[in-house]
């Protein structure tokens, strides 16, 4: 990834469930250490797994804080002592609120590098939550895939199981869970119940 000097950069992380995007994102920000950067990393409240860090599928952790919506990020960002640092990173973006979309802009007017891991596609298949608008302000996108459960082929969507039986279109959009609600599917395998 090549920033140029003294400009704001935007990263998108994406893809389904289990395909990396936390595990690429804590990548990146260890990465940061040996350049001698810090980073403020944000988790929204509703991904209840972990209540201080980032966490991947494979167990790797990140400190993290974990905000209710980007206004309170907005907050902390802007009133932290040690602000300003070089890199502000958001994981799981599709769980936050469209105000995340002008935070980020406002934080690359700003001279910031800024991180985003999430979902770009919830269990219909659908473009879930900001992540559209995050991809097109984008500098970068990475979009990362995981195995199919079925075939074993490139899965780029994510199937929601409930009751060992493909969810239904009408379910809600938002149930925080992993592989007891989740597989990783490619297009083929992808299933949703009318």
């Amino acid at each position: 990834m090549y920033k140029p000097k003294d400009t704001g950069y935007i990263e998108v992380i994406r893809g389904c469930m289990f395909a990396g995007k936390t595990e690429e994102l804590i990548r990146r920000l260890n990465r940061l250490k040996y350049a001698k950067q810090e980073a403020l990393v944000f988790k929204p409240k509703i991904d209840s797994r972990s209540n201080d860090e980032i966490v991947s599928h494979n167990g790797y952790r990140f400190l993290a804080r974990n905000v209710a919506d980007s206004r309170e990020a907005r907050e902390i960002i802007f009133s932290e002592q040690k602000f300003p640092r070089p890199v502000v990173a958001f994981d799981e973006a599709q769980f936050f609120d469209e105000g995340i979309v002008s935070l980020v802009q406002d934080l690359a007017k700003l001279s910031y590098r800024v991180i985003i891991a999430g979902l770009d596609t919830d269990f219909r298949g659908e473009p879930f939550g900001p992540m559209p608008k995050l991809l097109a302000i984008a500098d970068e996108d990475t979009k990362l895939h995981a195995i199919c459960v079925i075939c074993g082929e490139p899965a780029t969507m994510t199937q929601r199981i409930v009751n060992g039986q493909p969810a239904r279109y009408s379910d809600p959009i938002v149930l925080v869970g992993a592989s007891d609600y989740y597989e990783a599917r490619c297009r083929k395998h992808h299933v949703v119940l009318p």
